[in-house]
């Protein structure tokens, strides 16, 4: 076995979740282990949950859309080489042996460790991709398509499987039906590039007229629906067979269940810290759903990324550097982000 790796980020030393330079060691690279220099790593939304958490293990590296290049790999590892383009997602280690890792829900095994933030199996806190490499194992890590850019790849790697995993269990996947998508921002716009290359029906449902150039124009969708316009959702009454709802703060879900079909479902997709509430006769009559999900498995998030090589479907993302990371994570909580901020870290991260 190699000896462990002295690595570098930025890192929140506390709650107060200002990150700054840190150096720290990563564990060896083991027998079943992959070692990858990070080349980029997406920066999201999770990150304004946990690097404020007084609860958090600090000091804290976060990331968890990281993309890089294989640069060692264990005696055991088979399926990836030296040179290879890689991901991790959201989490770096699940059982593979219960009933839920056996069928493909590696995401909620009840062993599932979690890429930063978490404690791994022998007690040390993981770290995320705001640093210069990692070490993960092979099962757990993920093959880049030949061809994808490892920037626009990252996000893919939480984002994408977020919106992608739960259309697809759903059957929000056919061509022809409608799709709603609430919040047009680094999960919803790939939800609605999701549905157009599935042939669907893309309705952006927003509160803000703003977006209606971009998602009609840039994004492709086929219709808006100002959310705050009591019209325009009569209009849309029961015409959308499901709705992906991606919004992260407290948002009245009676506003979007009429506009179901019958038979429609909801899927939330984001957390909300408030509860949310809706009424009855909004969901019982229609025979509708309210359903939730969190990320993918590793073979969804597989298949997700060959299907986007396939069909070009890329995030539209703005490279920052990472010295700026507090700033950008600033102009996230302000929704300044279009749409997602992927930290170039092979050129922009440096050891101090």
């Amino acid at each position: 076995m190699t000896e462990g790796k002295e690595c570098y980020g930025w890192a929140a030393r506390d709650s107060s979740g200002v990150l700054e330079p840190f150096t720290f060691t990563r564990r060896p690279t083991g027998p079943n282990d992959v070692t990858f220099r990070v080349t980029h790593c997406g920066m999201c939304h999770a990150e304004l949950i946990f690097c404020l958490d007084k609860n958090g293990h600090f000091p804290m590296v976060p990331g968890h859309e990281v993309a890089g290049v294989v640069t060692e790999v264990g005696s055991n590892v088979t399926k990836f080489k030296i040179g290879d383009h890689v991901g991790v997602g959201t989490f770096v280690r699940s059982c593979l042996n219960c009933e839920t890792c056996k069928d493909d829900m590696q995401q909620v095994c009840s062993k599932v460790v979690w890429t930063y933030n978490g404690v791994d199996w022998d007690g040390t806190v993981t770290a995320g991709g705001y640093s210069n490499c990692m070490v993960v194992d092979q099962e757990h890590v993920l093959s880049i398509p030949e061809g994808m850019p490892l920037a626009e790849a990252a996000p893919l790697l939480c984002a994408g499987i977020t919106v992608y995993s739960p259309m697809m269990r759903h059957g929000m996947n056919k061509a022809g039906q409608t799709l709603g998508v609430v919040g047009l921002g680094g999960l919803g716009h790939l939800a609605v590039k999701f549905g157009k290359a599935f042939g669907m029906k893309v309705t952006v449902l927003s509160t803000s007229e703003s977006k209606k150039e971009e998602a009609l124009t840039v994004l492709g969708a086929d219709a808006f629906v100002n959310t705050s316009d009591p019209a325009q959702l009569e209009a849309a009454r029961m015409t959308i067979h499901n709705i992906v709802d991606t919004v992260p703060v407290h948002h009245p879900l009676d506003v979007y269940l009429p506009l179901l079909k019958l038979k429609g479902t909801i899927v939330l997709v984001g957390f909300p810290h408030e509860p949310l509430q809706f009424t009855a006769y909004n969901l019982h009559p229609g025979l509708r759903s309210i359903s939730g999900s969190v990320t993918g498995s590793i073979a969804e998030t597989q298949e997700m990324l060959e299907f986007c090589a396939k069909n070009n479907v890329l995030p539209i993302i703005e490279t920052v550097d990472i010295k700026d990371c507090n700033e950008n994570l600033k102009r996230m909580k302000e929704k300044d982000v279009r749409y997602r901020f992927v930290i170039d870290v092979e050129h922009t991260l440096t050891r101090t």
